[in-house]
C-alpha cells in the first residue's frame, strides 16, 4: 500500500509499505480521504521531536474493511475516522474525568503511531469515531481533527449566544471555527488574520465582523463593537506569537482567551492585568471521542461546511510548501478513492 513517510531530511516520501496482521480490539480500515493539518507540518519539520519513519496524517476518513476477535464496536462496512487522539489508557485520572486528551500515554496519529496518510490504517476499533451516513466523508475529514479541534475550542470558551468572540487566524482551523461559533453557539464573531482572501472568506461563512491586524487596530475596533468593553472570548488558531498577545489586549474583564494553535514562542503575559481583570488564559487541544460525535453530527446538519480541495498523495510536499507559504484557504485533502 501506498503511504506519506516522514524521512530524515524533513521532507516526506511516498512508499509502498506493508502492513502487519490485526491484533484483539484492532479494525483495518480502507481509507478514502485524509486532510492535510498544520500539525502534520510540524509533524515532517521535527518541531515535536524527530519521528523519521512514521506513516503521517490524523484527519482520516475510511470504511471498516475487516475486524479483529474482541471487537464489538465496530463491524465491517462502517466508515470511521483515524484521529489525533488515536488511543489513551482508559484508566488514568484523565481518561476516567472525561479529558482523555490529556492522557499521559495517549498515543497520537501520524506522531506515535502511524496515521491516516495511507491507504489503509490499523486503528483500535473503540477509539475510531462513526461517521454521520449524511456527511460527506471529504467534509469529515476536516471534522476530523480541524473541525473537532475548533468545535472544542469554543466550547472551552464559554461563549454564550449572542456574545462577541474573536477568531485569530482564519485558516483551515479558523474558518470552521468561525461557523461553530456563529451556528452552533449563536455568538457574534469577529474575524482577524492578515491576509484578506482569508477575510473575505471568513465572512462570507458568516463572520459578523472582519479585521485585518496589519490595516487596522484590533483593539481599537474590538472596543467599537463592545461600547469600550471588549470581547467576550478569543479563540487563537494562528500559529504566529502577535495573534496570540493581541487576542488578550481585545478580550474584557472575566473574559476567557483559548489557546489553540501551535506556535514555537511563548506568549507574553501582562500579569497584574490578568490578575486584576481575572483573565482566563486555557489551551485547548483537539477532543474527546464525544467531541468528535457532536463535531460530526453538527456538520451533517449542515451547520458548518469545511471547504475541501482533493489533492493526490503525491503532492504532499508541494501542499506543505504551499502551507507554509500561507497560500491556502481551507483544507488540502489526500484522496484515496482514485
Amino acid at each position: 500500500m501506498k503511504a506519506a513517510v516522514v524521512t530524515k531530511d524533513k521532507k516526506v516520501s511516498v512508499e509502498e509499505k506493508q502492513l502487519r496482521p490485526l491484533k484483539h480490539g484492532e479494525a483495518l480500515v480502507q481509507t478514502e480521504f485524509c486532510g492535510v493539518c498544520h500539525t502534520d507540518l510540524h509533524v515532517k519539520n521535527a518541531d515535536f521531536g524527530d519521528v523519521t519513519g512514521v506513516v503521517l496524517g490524523h484527519e482520516g476518513i475510511g470504511k471498516v474493511i475487516e475486524v479483529a476477535e474482541g471487537v464489538t464496536s465496530l463491524k465491517v462496512g462502517d466508515r470511521v475516522s483515524i484521529a489525533w487522539m488515536f488511543e489513551s489508557c482508559g484508566h488514568c485520572e484523565y481518561c476516567t474525568t472525561g479529558r482523555e486528551t490529556l492522557c499521559r500515554d495517549v498515543k497520537n496519529a501520524g506522531y506515535t503511531v502511524d496515521g491516516a496518510m495511507a491507504e489503509q490504517v490499523i486503528v483500535t476499533a473503540d477509539y475510531a469515531v462513526k461517521v454521520p451516513d449524511n456527511l460527506d466523508p471529504a467534509a469529515a475529514s476536516s471534522v476530523t481533527c480541524a473541525g473537532v479541534t475548533t468545535y472544542k475550542a469554543v466550547k472551552e470558551s464559554h461563549i454564550r449566544p449572542g456574545q462577541w468572540i474573536g477568531v485569530f487566524g482564519v485558516g483551515g482551523l479558523g474558518n470552521l471555527a468561525v461557523q461553530y461559533a456563529k451556528n452552533v453557539f449563536g455568538a457574534k464573531v469577529v474575524a482577524f488574520d492578515i491576509n484578506d482572501e482569508k477575510l473575505a472568506f471568513a465572512k462570507e461563512l458568516g463572520a459578523d465582523v472582519v479585521v485585518n491586524s496589519l490595516n487596522e487596530d484590533p483593539i481599537a475596533k474590538a472596543k467599537e463593537l463592545t461600547d469600550g468593553k471588549g470581547l467576550d472570548a478569543t479563540v487563537i488558531t494562528a500559529v504566529a506569537k502577535t495573534p496570540f498577545n493581541q487576542a488578550i489586549d481585545v478580550v474584557k474583564a472575566g473574559a476567557r482567551v483559548v489557546a489553540v494553535g501551535l506556535p514555537v514562542d511563548k506568549m507574553d503575559l501582562d500579569i497584574p492585568r490578568l490578575v486584576l481583570d481575572g483573565i482566563q488564559v486555557v489551551g485547548s487541544l483537539v477532543g474527546t471521542r464525544q467531541d468528535l460525535q457532536e463535531a460530526f453530527q453538527f456538520a451533517a446538519e449542515g451547520k458548518v461546511v469545511p471547504k475541501v480541495a482533493l489533492r493526490k498523495i503525491e503532492e504532499i510536499n508541494e501542499i506543505f510548501e504551499e502551507m507554509e507559504q500561507g497560500k491556502i484557504t481551507g483544507r488540502m485533502v489526500i484522496d484515496f478513492t482514485k
